[in-house]
């Protein structure tokens, strides 16, 4: 396993092609139009792009569960009792609330059969209150964009204020099988902000780009065939400008792993 999380700003003054990567990649934040720079793979044909402004066409196929047998949006129930929580199109962005008397997140999936892609979208963190009764729901802010194989959870990027994390998801439930952390980044995210998000799955690695911040994980378990993609947060939060496309290798990919690992893993002068 291979693990690695960089900040564009640490890189050296000379500019390798992964800074001038990073550096776009910031002034992207506030220019959505403009398609983030990709690290590990690059671009192939757009598979789907969505802005929010109509009405969701609904899902067809039958759905097994939240994880595969359809394509398109599956929204997870919409009443005050759902364990999926409210979903609704507001100014151009899909808004997630969850229900806290249920404790479960907001839930919304995307089904679309794939083995590796690059997704771009906005995230954001509502400033909402936080429920403070007991009996009811989760206590965090967080939204997450997960992938599923064809029965659960396969790897996901979480947000939370404190920063972004890449983990592989616990993909059975009750065990054997277990969460593992790929990769951290304690860039805070500030709440009720827009932040620019690219995820590339190529094989069994992942590459999370947050705000011009690059993290990467790998694990064997990413490799599995994918069937959809979750939006899931607590208590409230927000995606818009999503974009997916088919990823392709980056003969460069080597060299720019090795510079992200060197950027957090600096040798100290004298040492080696």
């Amino acid at each position: 396993m291979k693990i690695a999380t960089t900040s564009a700003e640490a890189y050296p003054v000379r500019m390798s092609p992964l800074r001038l990567a990073g550096l776009l990649a910031l002034a992207c934040v506030s220019a959505f139009a403009e398609e983030v720079p990709t690290q590990m793979t690059v671009r192939g044909k757009e598979l789907y792009s969505e802005d929010f402004a109509k009405p969701l066409a609904k899902y067809t196929g039958k759905p097994n569960g939240y994880a595969s047998g359809f394509s398109g949006w599956l929204i997870h129930g919409t009443g005050p009792e759902s364990r999926g929580g409210q979903w609704k199109q507001v100014d151009g962005r899909f808004q997630g609330s969850e229900n806290p008397q249920v404790k479960h997140p907001a839930t919304a999936s995307y089904g679309i059969q794939y083995q590796n892609i690059i997704l771009q979208c906005q995230l954001r963190l509502e400033d909402v209150e936080l429920d403070k009764d007991p009996a009811h729901g989760r206590k965090a802010r967080y939204i997450q964009l997960r992938a599923t194989n064809e029965k659960s959870y396969l790897c996901s990027l979480n947000l939370n204020p404190s920063g972004f994390s890449i983990n592989k998801d616990d993909n059975d439930r009750e065990g054997p099988d277990k969460l593992e952390v790929l990769a951290t980044h304690k860039k805070a995210i500030e709440l009720g902000k827009w932040h620019t998000v690219l995820i590339e799955i190529m094989g069994d690695e992942v590459v999370a780009t947050v705000d011009g911040h690059i993290i990467t994980g790998q694990h064997a378990a990413i490799a599995q065939p994918k069937h959809s993609f979750m939006v899931v947060t607590g208590p409230e939060g927000s995606i818009r400008d999503l974009h997916l496309w088919e990823a392709k290798p980056n003969a460069d990919w080597p060299m720019t792993r090795a510079v992200i690992a060197a950027a957090n893993n600096p040798v100290a002068p004298g040492k080696k």
